[in-house]
């Protein structure tokens, strides 16, 4: 950690030791999000050489993977590989990389290993089946990009424009678009501002635009129908799709807030013990968790954000009164990244509201014991509903 890392950390922040950080990783490679997918051989080789929790050099280690299943992918591609080994090789190349830069690109090494991650994911999905469209807009001399996919077999399907938080990003929602097109739905991915390859950031003035730029986008297309638009934002990222189930309560037809903030989570009472003694589900302790939240809101120390955070409450927009799209609140009563109050609050205020807590689950209502499979199909379902309106 270097002295910038030191100074933006609040004091007393929990961060695991190396031992702690490869036991846990351990315990999660191949069964829990966010390392499900990673094969324990492949965790065994890169925690074994790990010497340290140098952001680059567990870059580094986890590139040497990724870059050797690319290797891999390529000459199997160039033998005349079927499309479906294809598409296995470069997505364990680009689930390696993806660890690399986790949670957040916020050093050389990590960068680059992001910058690896989407060139392998890309390569991955020429591969797949339902096929994936890259989809560009122009925004504001740069540029939106987002991953659409269709239902088989359904003409015009409503659609579901859905994204993560700090560190789950547009490429790590494939079973998300999975569980959307099995229920007729299409599936459009994105990145939350101040993630992945948003160019806005989370606190910029613009950030609402980005939205409105995708929703401009969809009625136009036609291929889907674009008059039935759900949303669904997950973790820090859930803030946006409550708001926009105010401020766009005219474009959607529902809006799923799935492990985020509205108010409470936005207060300093509630983000000093969520840096500290919280952030338990981020693999290397709490303090990583500031790290990925400045990075996305573009502050570089404690104090900035907890300056910046609590202009964000809808609360205090004077939103939570006012008429909203059908809203679903999820999450778990334990989480200690996202209060479940900002849901219960969500319930006091304005139209009637949907809402499912889980009584043991934690960050995103993950539930130990309990496949998380359950929420994402429970989270589906209610879209569909709302969208066969």
């Amino acid at each position: 950690m270097n002295i910038q890392d030191q100074a933006a950390r609040p004091t007393g922040s929990r961060e695991r030791t190396l031992d702690e950080v490869k036991a846990e990783f351990m315990r999660r490679a191949g069964k829990l999000n966010p390392f499900e997918d990673i094969r324990r051989e492949d965790a065994e080789r890169v925690m074994n050489a790990l010497k340290n929790l140098d952001k680059d050099h567990w870059a580094e280690e986890w590139s040497k993977i990724g870059l050797a299943y690319e290797a891999q992918g390529d000459a199997r591609a160039k033998a005349g590989a079927n499309g479906t080994e294809l598409a296995e090789l470069y997505m364990h190349a680009f689930d390696a990389c993806r660890v690399g830069r986790y949670p957040t690109p916020d050093s050389p090494g990590k960068l680059a290993a992001y910058q690896h991650s989407l060139r392998m994911f890309r390569k991955a999905a020429k591969h797949f089946d339902p096929p994936l469209e890259i989809v560009e807009l122009p925004f504001e001399g740069n540029k939106l990009i987002g991953y659409l996919q269709l239902p088989p077999g359904v003409a015009k399907p409503p659609v579901v424009l859905h994204w993560g938080g700090v560190d789950g990003w547009k490429e790590d929602r494939l079973r998300i678009a999975n569980a959307a097109m099995s229920a007729g739905l299409a599936s459009l991915t994105i990145d939350m501002p101040g993630s992945g390859e948003n160019p806005v950031l989370y606190g910029d003035p613009a950030a609402e635009r980005t939205y409105f730029t995708w929703l401009d986008h969809l009625p136009t297309r036609a291929d889907i129908d674009g008059s039935r638009i759900g949303v669904w934002g997950g973790s820090f990222g859930a803030y946006w799709a409550a708001r926009l189930a105010f401020v766009a309560a005219d474009r959607i037809k529902g809006a799923v807030f799935h492990g985020g903030n509205i108010h409470y989570g936005f207060q300093r009472e509630w983000l000093l013990p969520a840096f500290t003694t919280g952030g338990a589900t981020y693999l290397f302790g709490a303090a990583s968790l500031l790290d990925a939240r400045g990075r996305a809101m573009g502050t570089k120390t404690l104090e900035e954000f907890l300056e910046a955070a609590p202009r964000f409450s809808l609360k205090t927009m004077g939103l939570l009164d006012q008429p909203s799209a059908p809203l679903l609140g999820v999450n778990g009563k334990l989480d200690d990244q996202a209060p479940v109050d900002d849901i219960y609050l969500l319930l006091e205020h304005g139209n009637p509201k949907s809402a499912r807590i889980y009584p043991d689950g934690h960050h995103m209502g993950r539930t130990p014991g309990q496949p998380a499979e359950h929420i994402t199909h429970t989270i589906v379902a209610w879209l569909k509903q709302q969208l066969a309106r």
